[in-house]
């Protein structure tokens, strides 16, 4: 992925020119006084079941925590 590097004042004057290369892909670091401050990168769609079957939750997940762990006592 292209990355470009613009200046945040810059930037501002540009905006929509930025974020039109953005939805095309490009990812863009803005700086501030040449240090990098944020990067402004595509949105990407989510894919429902993409990772389905690899999460699980044990069975007692919502049971009451014993005691000792509320006070740390580890006896």
């Amino acid at each position: 992925m292209a990355t470009e590097t613009v200046e945040i004042s810059e930037a501002q004057a540009h905006l929509k020119e930025l974020v039109d290369r953005v939805a095309g892909g490009v990812h863009v670091l803005l700086s501030q006084d040449q240090k990098p401050v944020a990067l402004l990168v595509p949105l990407t769609e989510r894919t429902p079941g993409l990772h389905a079957g690899t999460m699980w939750t044990s069975e007692d997940f919502d049971a009451p925590l014993p005691d000792a762990f509320w006070t740390g006592d580890s006896k």
